[in-house]
């Protein structure tokens, strides 16, 4: 039986798209399922769009995301940019330099199955301009098809500036089995000659992606659906060199909350965006996982091996899959909630410092206390920021909600406040014992208790009336804070 080979392709035109990235995971999951072998390759053909950086960028973020990569590229110990694997390389560039597209290339044009093109840019742009306006779909109308070969060598001679193009038959049916969408027909007369090598030389993606899957021995090509009205043209390339076809599978599109692609070319969906915000990898890859894909149960929370285990093709929806941020928040949450108080205090903490809520040096027991005390709230890291401000901020930066005020304007409330300024006075510090204790002691004194007795509290130094442990926002804010809020809420309110 032969081995599993996919791979994944992206281009280096910037950091990758939470699409590229499920499409990535798809590939890895379909290897682990079989035994076989995640491949890496970077189409950097087209270098009007190459970023600087964006290799590195792709390649950390697929290692933070726990996908491994068993041949091509990778990061190597030192986190340099290395290859892997017999069949390389494995950057299309280099491969452009090693002259691997030339010798199927020439194969292909002595055989009459390309042909050279000679049309400029602007007869081009021309071209599609009436056909628009004419209202057909616009298309090369094969001008330069009926040149013989010696009279295009002829003006390649002379200087002419030229592209090759697929020479498809005319009027003919291009059929191809998608393991997800089934079978599929075009006709060519509704197709392009595909150009296959560029004015500068270069592959484009059309060529380069068939001849790079055979050469590598791909058997699976798993890609989003945008590309199956491109797949009858690779279809015919591999007829027309007489390979094996490797079985395609198109993934359904991932969509916004509008139902519209959630699209790389508009900002929408960018993986750096989602590490930032302080996803966990383990909620990300575990979201999408489920993002056009349904186990045979009713789980939603399955680590990378029991999805590897339970992945299957077979159950991968045909339509599109809505991205949702809510669904996306609850089972990163899970993982959060799992996450040892000390990771997740050391998590936190740089969004507290961008926050401008401490610094560096702030105490660990401080900044674990933090951390357990708003594990069970948090979906992500960055959402301590809005949950544990109060702690923190200046007092007239602080807001209160309709029923925290209406708690603090009570008749008790001064009394209350009165009694804990009190109580701090007494003390050099607040600790934990003191948290657990002054509730107790204002009852005491006041004779108030119930929700009329921690309710304006709580609403003066949080701004709401509901929130965690009370007492672990005594011992986080400390005596002099604890008593200028106190202040500060009689003279406001």
């Amino acid at each position: 039986m032969t081995e599993t080979r996919v791979r994944f392709a992206p281009s280096p035109t910037g950091y990758l798209h939470i699409g590229g990235l499920r499409t990535a995971l798809f590939n890895y999951l379909y290897a682990r399922h079989t035994g076989g072998k995640m491949l890496l390759r970077i189409e950097d053909t087209d270098r009007t769009r190459f970023v600087e950086g964006a290799l590195e960028n792709l390649l950390k973020t697929l290692k933070w995301s726990g996908i491994e990569i068993d041949e091509g590229v990778k990061l190597d110990e030192n986190g340099e940019v290395t290859e892997v694997g017999e069949a390389g390389p494995y950057i299309q560039s280099d491969r452009v330099k090693a002259g691997i597209y030339d010798k199927y290339i020439n194969q292909l044009i002595e055989e009459g199955k390309a042909y050279y093109c000679f049309c400029s840019k602007e007869r081009l742009d021309n071209l599609r301009e009436r056909q628009k306006a004419d209202g057909l779909t616009p298309k090369y109308d094969g001008l330069c098809r009926s040149l013989s070969l010696d009279e295009a060598r002829e003006k390649i001679a002379n200087g002419e500036k030229y592209t090759v193009r697929l020479k498809l038959p005319k009027n003919t049916d291009i059929s191809f089995e998608d393991r997800i969408k089934g079978k599929i027909s075009f006709n060519t007369s509704d197709m392009d000659d595909q150009v296959l090598i560029k004015e500068d030389g270069y592959p484009t993606y059309h060529f380069a992606v068939i001849v790079d899957d055979h050469e590598m021995g791909i058997t699976h090509v798993v890609r989003g659906d945008e590309w199956i009205s491109s797949t009858p043209k690779h279809v015919y390339l591999y007829e027309a060199f007489g390979w094996k076809s490797p079985e395609f599978i198109h993934l359904p599109t991932v969509l916004n909350k509008d139902h519209k692609k959630y699209s790389k070319r508009n900002g929408d969906g960018m993986v750096e965006d989602f590490i930032e915000r302080g996803y966990l990898p383990q909620g990300l890859i575990n979201y999408l996982a489920l993002l056009g894909w349904s186990p045979d149960s009713e789980e939603e929370i399955f680590t990378m091996e029991e999805l590897a285990e339970q992945f299957s093709f077979d159950r991968v929806n045909k339509t599109g899959a809505v991205f949702d941020v809510r669904k996306l928040d609850w089972i990163n949450g899970h993982y959060v909630r799992e996450m040892s108080v000390e990771d997740l205090a050391k998590a936190i903490k740089p969004y507290c410092i961008k926050a401008g809520f401490f610094g560096e040096d702030y105490p660990d027991e401080l900044l674990n206390l933090l951390a357990a005390t708003w594990q069970s709230a948090i979906d992500k890291f960055s959402d301590i920021v809005d949950q544990a401000y109060f702690y923190y901020v200046d007092d007239s930066e602080m807001k209160w909600t309709d029923e925290a005020v209406e708690a603090i304007r009570t008749d008790e409330a001064k009394m209350i406040f009165d009694s804990f300024i009190n109580k701090l006075n007494e003390v050099d510090e607040v600790d934990m014992e003191f948290a657990k204790s002054v509730m107790k002691s204002i009852q005491k004194e006041t004779g108030i208790k119930g929700k009329n007795l921690w309710f304006p509290v709580r609403a003066s130094l949080t701004g709401n009336v509901h929130g965690p442990d009370l007492g672990n926002a005594f011992v986080i804010m400390g005596k002099s804070k604890i008593i200028d809020r106190l202040n500060y809420v009689k003279g406001r309110f």
